[in-house]
């Protein structure tokens, strides 16, 4: 579509009684995610109550009919996705803002190939918007859905902010507070742990809910709110006056800039914003709560595994605890796909908010899950068992799906896969869904299957790396209600995490691994050479599946930096890994960690057998250059000797170059010659790549994870954020 644009959902699709809002992009610069968000709005434009933008801090309405599924990578950046169930949603709602923000002073130009994607529940893809002129933006509205005359339609907007999301929250009726508190330690540089009572926060910026004071007693002095765009800048409409089809007043020129007024709070948040629980469901506010609001704790109190372990009373280092689902005893791949599927579907039907992560993958609504395994379904004359089912119920609504598992290195099956979607058309299923150690990117499922057999049920797949990150997320960081759930979720890490159990993830570079590596060193291999696009496809799994590692370990959401041009799609994007192969031979990627100083580069020479990690840190602001060398080495005094650390200047290439053991003796070798600025610093740890293609001791994909673990603990955590001397 392109801008001012709209569009009938009917005109796309007989039936959409759901749809997904898709916001991906490609982040060149590793400045960090943008974040989706929804608005109801009713008929002046407004929303009823505060609690009808939903964000991060508020993912989910009472009713269901608006769910932030979150933020995952892809084969190229990160998507952020919504749920919206359109038979769910209040009639007293006209239309629904699809928007987002950036923070950190990060703009929407500096992203690429940024998109927003609506498809149905099974996942194919209705309609396209590529935003092509975003620049100076730190918020955006992407388009929204509206009622007309019973008729759901989606208009394109593409309308941006410079003042963040609380600009934009503000024109659009909700209530915004400064956390003046937070912002005044942060700048001094301590921590708070606890935002005001009732505040959502994220970095800067609070979210205030409003509520009806219950007595005199406790009536408190009301939040000064800031008035809203609209309200201060006649001369600049609204966006909540655009009309819908272009009727009465016509949205805003294409390339508009709405800037909030100067009262408007503006987004100054210093980390990724954490996902917090949602509100209880609140009245509408009225006259008199407008006048007695004040803050409300919108984050419920979660239980999260402890940290520090507890007394070990073993008698024998050998002794290994008592586990809830064992490992052991399983002698065949049969035994490990049913004992995995199993448990995997039991603990998804007992632990509420785990069972939502997985199914809100694939379009579920939100409701009870129930789930079963080796069900019997007749198909013809024979008699279908697949390894799973899993059934949600809400509002009187049924969904369901079937469940093909697969454990280890075995590969999923076309034709078994086939009768399992011919299976699930035949009995009214809606999805199947296969899980393995494979990855699926861009969309795409690794078993080649009939399309015209998925017009009326959606294929989906699930990684055992996606399932064990979730489960990771909800133990260690997002926390679960009930501290019992806790503990089952943690006794499913712990069997998924076992050897045995062989849901260890992607573990292979594949069969063409040998051969393209065989090729580069006789000098024989070709951008035509198919081994060495499936090398590149593999590349992008294990990337992946790194970014899944990572941003489970630390609670982040991990991504792969692209350095490609705009609107590069899956084949570009691979075709350009093998032309590198082809010319040098080496393989390389780049992640953005929040929380690290710059974006982590990793490269594999595959001719020499080296394997090393970057990452650029800016060199704080000294009056000489040797004291900015000195400023780095004493960061780095317990980092390993062999790292290499080259001083950049403004003329690439120019910096002097030496290893950090020659730096502890003569810092002086790192300043450059002609008296050049060092504007940073770059560093570098080599390591050996392993020859083999799994996770054996010498494979490649554990020499890998060794190398980034050992960067990140050993040089990255030790280096400090750069503060200017007064």
């Amino acid at each position: 579509m392109s801008k001012g644009g709209n569009v009938a959902l009917t005109e796309l699709k007989d039936d959409v009684a759901s749809v997904v809002l898709t916001l991906s992009w490609s982040d060149p610069t590793g400045e960090g995610d943008a974040d989706i968000s929804v608005l109801l709005l009713g008929p002046d434009g407004k929303v009823s109550r505060d609690e009808d933008f939903y964000f991060y801090n508020n993912p989910t309405d009472e009713n269901g009919s608006v769910q932030m599924l979150g933020k995952s990578p892809t084969g190229s950046g990160t998507e952020d996705r919504v749920l919206v169930d359109l038979g769910a949603v209040p009639a007293v709602a006209e239309r629904l803002v699809v928007a987002a923000s950036r923070y950190a002073g990060a703009t929407f130009g500096a992203l690429a190939d940024l998109k927003l994607l609506l498809s149905d529940h099974t996942g194919e893809t209705l309609l396209s918007f590529d935003i092509t002129d975003a620049s100076v933006e730190t918020a955006f509205v992407f388009g929204e859905l509206y009622r007309r005359s019973g008729v759901w339609k989606f208009r394109a907007v593409g309308q941006g902010y410079r003042s963040g999301l609380a600009g934009l929250a503000t024109d659009f009726g909700i209530d915004v507070a400064q956390d003046e508190t937070e912002e005044a330690e942060q700048d001094s540089g301590c921590e708070t742990s606890d935002s005001p009572e009732g505040a959502a926060t994220t970095g800067h910026e609070t979210v205030v809910v409003p509520v009806q004071a219950q007595t005199p007693d406790e009536a408190v002095n009301p939040v000064p709110v800031p008035a809203t765009a609209a309200a201060e800048n006649s001369g600049v409409l609204a966006a909540g006056a655009l009309a819908p089809d272009g009727e009465g007043t016509q949205p805003h020129a294409p390339g508009t800039v709405l800037l909030a007024p100067g009262p408007a709070v503006t987004v100054t948040a210093d980390s990724v914003p954490t996902q917090v629980a949602a509100a209880p469901a609140l009245a509408p506010p009225t006259a008199t709560s407008k006048a007695a609001r004040r803050p409300v704790r919108t984050a419920k109190r979660r239980s999260t595994l402890p940290r520090a372990p507890k007394v070990d009373l073993s008698d024998h280092p050998n002794w290994r605890a008592a586990r809830l689902f064992s490992a052991s005893g399983l002698r065949n791949d049969q035994e490990r796909e049913t004992r995995a599927t199993s448990t995997l579907l039991a603990a998804m039907a007992h632990v509420p908010e785990f069972g939502r992560r997985l199914t809100a993958k694939f379009n579920a609504p939100a409701g009870t899950v129930q789930t079963f395994a080796e069900a019997s379904f007749r198909h013809g004359d024979a008699t279908l068992r697949p390894d799973g089912v899993i059934r949600v119920a809400r509002a009187g609504r049924i969904w369901t799906a079937l469940v093909e598992t697969k454990t280890g290195g075995n590969p999923l099956k076309p034709d078994q896969v086939q009768r399992y979607v011919d299976l699930a058309g035949k009995h009214g299923y809606e999805t199947v869904i296969t899980l393995s150690n494979d990855l699926a990117l861009d969309g795409e499922h690794p078993v080649p299957v009939d399309k015209r057999r998925l017009r009326k049920v959606a294929l989906r797949h699930l990684s055992w790396a996606e399932v064990t990150h979730e489960a990771h997320l909800l133990c260690h960081h997002d926390g679960l209600a009930n501290p019992a759930h806790a503990w089952l979720l943690n006794e499913l890490l712990h069997y998924l995490r076992h050897d045995n159990a062989g849901c260890q993830g992607f573990q292979n570079m594949g069969a063409s691994w040998v051969p393209v590596r065989t090729a580069i060193t006789e000098g024989t291999l070709r951008a035509t050479d198919r081994p060495a696009m499936h090398v590149a496809e593999n590349w992008e799994k294990l990337t992946r599946q790194l970014c899944l590692r990572l941003g489970g370990s630390r609670g982040v959401t991990v991504a792969p930096v692209s350095r490609g041009r705009r609107g590069g799609d899956a084949a570009t994007r691979r075709a350009e890994t093998v032309a590198a192969l082809v010319e040098t031979g080496r393989l390389s990627t780049g992640l953005r960690i929040p929380g690290t100083p710059g974006t982590l580069l990793l490269e594999a020479d595959l001719r020499t057998g080296r394997l090393e990690t970057t990452v650029e840190v800016a060199s704080a602001e000294r009056a000489r250059q040797l004291s900015r060398v000195q400023w780095l080495l004493r960061q780095l005094a317990e980092a390993p000797a062999e790292v290499r650390v080259e001083a950049v200047t403004g003329r690439p290439g120019a910096g002097p170059c030496e290893l950090l053991r020659m730096l502890r003796q003569e810092p002086g070798l790192l300043v450059p010659d002609a008296g050049e600025e060092i504007t940073s610093f770059r560093l570098t740890l080599p390591s050996t790549l392993g020859t083999r293609r799994g996770t054996e001791e010498t494979g490649f994909i554990r020499s890998v994870n060794t190398a980034v673990d050992r960067f990140l603990d050993e040089v990255v955590s030790r280096l400090k954020p750069v503060t200017a001397v007064v």
